[in-house]
């Protein structure tokens, strides 16, 4: 008899994770939810690696060498595992300093899914996560544009995506700004994620892949005490 062909879903999913300092591992001056979210959320033998970098930009990524690095775990994953890439751009794309229209940025975002796609795996567009600095009561919502030209570029290449944006913004904005600095990787850093942070927004991330993603879902570990108090909107 013909052995079975391996199937997508029997091969165990591995993340690559693309992206700024707010999905790098924690580090003096950066740290975001990549390594809760590989660490913490992936069932064994599933894996993540981390690719984030500090000060990245849509244009720094690829031209530091750091897009051809995930492309080439891509390409020597695929056979072996379901592979994904997610793909979070837009804290320092934005910066005036930087040059890069929002036109140009859904474009970059565009090209990184497609040559996902070409190598064998999967991309996934993820939305900025929000800053914690608010003003009066509520977060400012200041990278609304990035994340619309986020969803743009997911829909324009067919990619798959998650609104990691607009559900950070509802958790921080229901658990307030003191208990949202408690996140902060130093006091003043509204920006970037410490240990605990990493690992709440990591686990916000996983549970937005599990809502939309059956072949996400199946390799994931849950965590329902922490699931649970960020659906809430309770402090974890």
């Amino acid at each position: 008899a013909l052995a079975a062909p391996t199937t997508r879903a029997i091969k165990p999913v591995a993340f690559f994770l693309a992206g700024d300092s707010t999905t790098a591992k924690q580090s003096s001056n950066g740290g975001g939810w990549g390594d809760g979210f590989r660490n913490k959320t992936l069932k064994s033998p599933a894996f993540g690696t981390n690719y984030g970098h500090n000060g990245a930009t849509t244009v720094s990524f690829r031209e530091g060498g750091d897009w051809d690095k995930v492309l080439a775990d891509v390409k020597e994953h695929k056979d072996s595992n379901n592979v994904f890439v997610t793909i979070q751009f837009g804290h320092n794309d934005q910066k005036a300093s930087k040059g890069i229209s929002v036109a140009q940025y859904t474009e970059n975002l565009e090209k990184f899914a497609k040559e996902v796609t070409a190598a064998g795996g999967t991309p996934i567009l993820v939305t900025p996560i929000t800053r914690r600095s608010f003003k009066g009561d509520e977060v400012k919502t200041d990278l609304a544009e990035q994340a619309a030209a986020t969803i743009k570029a997911a829909e324009a290449t067919e990619a798959r995506y998650i609104d990691l944006n607009a559900a950070s913004i509802k958790y921080v904005n229901a658990i307030g700004a003191v208990e949202a600095a408690k996140y902060n990787l130093k006091s003043t850093d509204n920006t970037h994620l410490n240990e605990h942070g990493s690992v709440v927004f990591g686990r916000l991330v996983s549970d937005l892949l599990e809502e939309k993603y059956d072949d996400i879902a199946e390799w994931t570990t849950k965590d329902e005490e922490l699931s649970q108090l960020i659906k809430d909107g309770k402090p974890a």
